[in-house]
């Protein structure tokens, strides 16, 4: 798996207390890696933190990435040989409650995560998350490419266009000129699903939420269209990406941004997705409109061309096979107890994994000429 680059290193992920970070570190523990988290409380209760927390972790640091002493002094400790940096306030809307809190995490926190590897001469490379809503979204039915003009409507998507700038600024200023630094890049997903994720106004966790209680399902925007895909498809581009900027020289077309976004058929309208879901967990959804909502884009699609053709890499899995994996993961923990919910998620990290060797994807350790 990815060619065993994984195994023995020293990661970081800042936020692995939240979701993505969550699967993130399970899997990088799973290929060997010395997985450190840092990051703040769980977000949410339930959550996944707690089932990973003394499993995926060889230590933890609770630090809020806004206080750049306390992140140095942890990198100083740590000394990373890969940072995988998800930190954030994710939550569109929460952004509109929070919006100093959501800018200085999401932007200010970025700069001080690469601030802080510059004043330590870190030789660790960095893999920066951002957010398909980085794009000025234009309401264009063509998918949005990685040159194509960073902007936002809300204060979430202008702290993750800034986010961006804010990378391009110290990679071209300090990352390319100051000889002993790794190198930096930007990834940007689609929506993602999976088993784990309970926060607030996310159209799985909502559905999952209302499944539970036994009440229709609400969509407050059920005809707008995102590029849904499991959290794995998103996770195996940020590993691909890991591995190629070790050692990369400080010019090479992988220390720049990259889209891992879901295949052909995956962005579809809410309503779609809510209709699939029950047909894994039967319920009933309803349209609940709020007239004086937050803005929200209503249609976004990645292009993954650039990730296909410099990393080899591609999506795995379908739209119904994410979504029957998530309802999968959630009745598992809820309606179904299984004991071992660590070894049920490395299962179905493991399925994902064959799958992609089935394919003959290269990351996986499977030759493109392997018959799909």
């Amino acid at each position: 798996m990815f060619a065993d680059f994984y195994s023995g290193r020293r990661v970081l992920v800042t936020g692995h207390t939240g979701f993505k970070g969550g699967w993130l570190s399970l899997w990088l523990k799973r290929l060997g890696a010395a997985v450190h988290g840092l990051g703040l409380e769980a977000p949410t209760t339930p959550n996944l933190y707690d089932l990973l927390r003394g499993t995926a972790f060889d230590s933890e640091t609770h630090c809020d990435i806004r206080d750049l002493e306390g992140l140095q002094a942890a990198l100083a400790r740590i000394q990373p040989e890969l940072v995988f940096h998800l930190a954030a306030q994710p939550l569109v809307r929460r952004s509109y409650a929070e919006p100093l809190e959501t800018f200085t995490t999401n932007a200010v926190g970025t700069a001080h995560v690469l601030e802080a590897s510059r004043r330590l001469k870190g030789p660790w490379s960095l893999v920066i998350v951002t957010t398909d809503k980085c794009y000025a979204n234009r309401e264009w039915r063509h998918a949005y490419r990685e040159t194509d003009a960073l902007g936002g409507h809300d204060i979430y998507s202008t702290s993750k266009a800034a986010a961006e700038l804010v990378v391009e600024g110290w990679r071209r200023s300090f990352f390319q000129t100051e000889g002993g630094l790794g190198r930096v890049a930007t990834v940007r997903a689609g929506n993602v699903i999976g088993g784990g994720d309970y926060a607030a106004d996310r159209l799985v966790p909502d559905c999952i939420r209302a499944l539970l209680a036994g009440r229709p399902i609400a969509l407050r925007n059920p005809a707008a269209v995102r590029p849904w895909q499991h959290v794995l498809e998103c996770l195996s581009g940020y590993l691909c990406l890991g591995a190629r900027l070790h050692g990369a020289s400080p010019d090479s077309p992988w220390a720049s941004s990259f889209n891992f976004g879901p295949g052909p058929g995956s962005d579809l309208p809410v309503r779609e997705v809510a209709r699939e879901l029950v047909r894994f967990w039967p319920g009933q959804w309803e349209v609940r409109s709020e007239p004086n909502a937050p803005h929200e884009a209503t249609h976004l699609n990645l292009a993954i061309d650039k990730a296909a053709s410099l990393l080899g890499w591609l999506p795995v899995w379908d739209l119904p096979t994410a979504l029957r994996l998530t309802v999968e993961w959630y009745r598992a923990r809820h309606l179904e107890p299984v004991a071992d919910l660590v070894g049920f998620s490395l299962a179905q990290i493991g399925a994902y994994e064959q799958a992609a060797r089935t394919r003959g994807l290269a990351w996986a350790g499977a030759s493109r000429n392997e018959s799909a």
